[in-house]
């Protein structure tokens, strides 16, 4: 049984220098083990050593006997810099993904850092990423400097991405009002959650996801709280003239379509989205090596969940393997 850790992630060493030298937006110091620590409003990520020592994590790979990862830029992302240091900065993490996954053959694939504060950066790295250095999709942040994912500045990468059947991965960001998650660590905690839910309804109600229905969406720590609420979205529909202006049917018929990852630990939680989406439509992840997440957790809790072996399986790796095409490390070096 293949495991494919989908929701991780790494800060390339040549990400974290181009930072310290600037110029950049992000704040960055030193905590008292020599790590850097990379702020922005209502949090701030400690880069351990599974962040940026690529070595070290495949040792922990196999370790826990994980097969592969998907690895991904995480906050606070390039689009919080200026538009010229953003392209340049996600060309930099890109490139860096690409070499890693070159080197490590099949133990990581990538997804694309986008430079999504501005959109024709964004569409030509897209095309860039995916074309040249085979990447087979990207991530997308739930809100880019306030703007929502459903603007139709983003409309051209929607429209390439959708002729490519691309993955769009929605990782959660700084959402509107963090000025009320401060304490408690409650930007991460709870913030996180609303916003990847405002975001994703947002595509459905706006009509993206019917205008573009090729893209996989894939929702990050198992769709926030989209399988919980969907009911209330599908009153919505039927109540409000104004939801169903832009849609044809009902908004869980669209995200019964998306992809769900597994960063939510509760083994009661997990059986709700299986219930919710099917089994098809989910996907292992791990948010390691951040300080909530954990590769053994992960795989404690999906071994935990009341299925059948067989959509354990494909939780576990087989679903994360036919989205992304990829071999695991013991099939490339076969």
């Amino acid at each position: 049984m293949a495991i494919i850790d989908y929701h991780n992630h790494y800060y390339p060493p040549a990400y974290l220098d181009a930072l310290r030298k600037g110029p950049s937006a992000v704040k960055i110091d030193v905590d008292s083990e020599g790590n850097r620590r990379l702020h922005y409003p209502g949090d701030y990520n400690v880069a351990v050593r599974g962040h940026r020592d690529i070595d070290f994590r495949e040792a922990e790979l196999v370790k826990y006997g994980v097969d592969v990862q998907v690895i991904s830029l995480t906050t606070p992302g390039t689009h919080v810099e200026s538009a010229a240091t953003a392209a340049k900065l996600a060309a930099l993490v890109n490139d860096a993904f690409a070499d890693v996954v070159h080197r490590k053959k099949g133990r990581f694939t990538a997804l694309t850092t986008l430079p999504l504060n501005d959109s024709a950066a964004s569409v030509k790295e897209f095309e860039r990423a995916t074309r040249q250095l085979g990447f087979r999709g990207a991530m997308l942040f739930s809100n880019v400097n306030g703007v929502a994912l459903a603007d139709e500045r983003f409309w051209p990468l929607y429209e390439m991405a959708n002729d490519a059947g691309a993955i769009l991965h929605i990782h959660p960001t700084a959402p509107a009002g963090v000025e009320a998650m401060q304490d408690y660590w409650l930007m991460p905690l709870v913030g996180f959650l609303f916003d990847t839910t405002l975001a994703a309804e947002k595509i459905v109600f706006s009509g993206v996801a019917e205008r573009f229905p090729q893209i996989r969406w894939v929702l990050s720590h198992l769709g926030g709280a989209i399988p919980y609420i969907a009911e209330r979205a599908d009153r919505g529909f039927h109540a409000f003239k104004e939801c169903r202006a832009k849609i044809s049917k009902p908004p869980s018929e669209y995200l019964k379509q998306f992809y769900y990852d597994t960063v939510n630990f509760d083994p009661l939680a997990l059986k709700l989205a299986v219930d919710f989406a099917g089994a098809d439509h989910i996907l292992a992840g791990s948010d390691y090596p951040h300080q909530i997440g954990s590769i053994s957790s992960m795989l404690k809790s999906l071994r935990a969940v009341a299925i059948s072996e067989v959509d354990r399986a494909k939780i576990l790796g087989g679903n994360a393997a036919r989205l992304l095409g990829v071999p695991t490390a013991s099939e490339a070096k076969s």
